[in-house]
């Protein structure tokens, strides 16, 4: 049975009709980026408009790493009371494309309905700024919410760390640098078919070629190669470039990890959540059957993306609780 023969059919009706021009390819990153400009706007259609009742402001984070400073864009439910949690959250975009504008529908909803600060970073893009480069910039965003949290009316005990695909490997990066670091605490790690391993060893590695699915192997070899400014796979890749390489896993905040069967990522996702049990982080691994890279984004009307979007808020909710 092919990949295409296991797609959940309403995810598959979308797939087979959607625009050819706007299908991702890498071979340009220039051309990519502002392809996916296009295809928010297009996906900002098929989303209710932005809450009024979220304020949406932007500022930045000294990064004591080289010195810059990194843009962080904060949502903010405008009727919370008293001191909230927080949200770092990390967008996606294979480490070479995107900004936090095209998460605004998702942010400002997690802000309201947790509710929360959520703190989107607008870290660097490969492959002008490889590995360390994009990481930091996140690391530098959750010091700053945590050494601003009274400031920004934040419980700085109640922070977590969140993203998707590139952004969900950079929040487990993250993850592992916030626990090793030791500066700030972080209680929750959201990762949505996160990008972790550079091998692309994995027989779901292999099945993802076509590019109406969004994501596939050659796409990920091209990211890879971008962020870590060399050749993917070879043998001194640092575990906080790619969260898959990591040999201990114990200490890390508890996780939520949620990948499609149809998914590039499947099996090293469900690898990293296996080996986060196994080194008694708790963590819960959802998989969602018939689901391809971004169903949730692309196709957030079907019913599977709903069922995901709510479980990821619940989820939150629950982590976040005071």
């Amino acid at each position: 049975m092919s990949v295409f023969e296991r797609i959940d059919p309403e995810l598959a009706a979308t797939l087979a009709a959607f625009p050819e021009e706007l299908l991702l390819d890498l071979r340009d990153i220039a051309l990519a980026r502002r392809r996916i400009v296009v295809l928010r706007e297009a996906l900002a259609s098929l989303m209710p408009p932005l809450p009024s009742d979220v304020a949406i402001t932007d500022e930045f984070a000294p990064n004591t790493y080289d010195g810059t400073a990194v843009r962080v864009r904060l949502y903010r439910p405008a009727a919370a009371q008293g001191t909230l949690p927080a949200l770092v959250w990390i967008h996606g975009g294979g480490y070479v494309m995107g900004t936090p504008e095209m998460n605004d529908p998702q942010c400002a909803e997690f802000a309201r309905s947790l509710p929360a600060l959520v703190a989107s970073v607008d870290y660097r893009l490969a492959p002008e700024h490889p590995y360390p480069a994009p990481l930091e910039d996140c690391y530098a965003a959750l010091r700053w919410v945590h050494e601003r949290a009274e400031q920004l009316g934040v419980d700085r005990e109640r922070i977590a760390i969140g993203g998707a695909s590139a952004g969900g490997g950079l929040a487990a990066a993250l993850a592992l640098l916030a626990r090793d670091r030791g500066e700030v605490p972080v209680r929750f790690q959201l990762l949505i078919y996160p990008m972790l391993d550079d091998r692309n060893e994995t027989p779901s590695s292999y099945e993802i070629t076509d590019r109406r699915l969004i994501w596939t192997r050659e796409w990920n070899v091209v990211g890879w190669r971008a962020y870590l400014g060399r050749e993917p796979g070879g043998p001194d890749v640092p575990a906080y470039a790619a969260p898959a390489r990591a040999e201990n896993l114990a200490g890390l905040p508890p996780a939520y990890v949620m990948v499609g069967t149809a998914d590039l990522f499947r099996d090293e996702d469900i690898a990293y959540a296996q080996r986060l049990m196994q080194a008694g982080v708790l963590t819960e691994l959802h998989v969602f059957a018939g689901a391809f890279h971004g169903f949730d984004a692309f196709v957030p009307s079907a019913w599977v993306s709903q069922r995901a979007n709510a479980e990821v808020l619940a989820v939150l909710q629950r982590a976040l609780a005071g």
